[in-house]
């Protein structure tokens, strides 16, 4: 299951896997950051275990560092955007539909959104 995933704002690895629940690795690059984006089937529970950077969710901004917890409801809007240094984030997700499908971006700096709009495979 280890295997990493390159996105254009860093990496993901799947670390493991049961019934209801997905637990990944992510790796956003100094700088970057992942498209303003919500998801309908699944919450998520980000842990900040290196760097620092934001954390947005609905009208809640954090700024995290190594220990900085936060919780994402289903549906709610969302974003990571790390600092000068990568920001390492361990993510569990819980739901019933745990996959790349159930991502609607809102926002993103690397035009995924019109990718999806014309039927385009997303990177």
């Amino acid at each position: 299951m280890n295997s990493v995933v390159e996105r254009p704002w860093g990496w993901f690895e799947p670390l493991g896997s049961g019934e209801g629940y997905l637990v990944k690795r992510l790796c956003i690059r100094a700088g970057q950051r992942i498209s303003l984006q919500r998801h309908h089937h699944r919450s998520e529970h980000w842990v900040v275990v290196g760097g620092h950077g934001t954390l947005l969710c609905d009208n809640h901004t954090v700024n995290a560092q190594a220990g900085t917890t936060f919780w994402i409801p289903c549906g709610a809007v969302h974003r990571a955007s790390a600092g000068d240094q990568d920001l390492l984030i361990v993510e569990v997700q819980r739901g019933d539909q745990l996959s790349e499908d159930d991502i609607e971006r809102l926002a993103d700096d690397y035009q995924r959104i019109a990718e999806r709009a014309s039927g385009q495979v997303l990177s």
